[in-house]
């Protein structure tokens, strides 16, 4: 349960976290989910963003269902941030701009409606 000021938003990729994190005067965690064990996946991350809430103002967290599903069944509030659809190539060249893989960038690209 959320009881701090904290507040968790669950960011698709591209929607400008980084930039947030680096440009804000809040206390500001950035949780970069591809640090974690997979095999631990994502009891292991959701441990981590718990143990942080209360430490600082905003996390910054991965937008997978996976995640968002055990927030929901943690008790977790967080704010899903995505772009609208009609936005795709915007997005697609921000993920060329930063020099995202094209693994990434395709996948992205295929799935982005899930």
């Amino acid at each position: 349960m959320n009881d701090s000021k904290t507040i968790i938003i669950s960011g698709f990729p591209g929607i400008g976290k980084t930039y947030f994190y680096e440009n804000t005067e809040y206390v500001v965690l950035d949780s970069d989910s591809s640090k974690f064990d997979k095999e631990l996946f994502p009891s292991n991350y959701i441990e981590y963003i718990q143990h942080m809430i209360g430490t600082v103002d905003i996390i910054l967290a991965s937008s997978h269902r996976v995640v968002r599903d055990a927030f929901v069944a943690s008790n977790i509030p967080f704010i899903l941030v995505y772009p609208l659809l009609s936005l795709k190539n915007e997005y697609i060249n921000r993920y060329k701009q930063r020099g995202d893989s094209d693994e990434f960038i395709d996948r992205l690209e295929k799935n982005e409606e899930e």
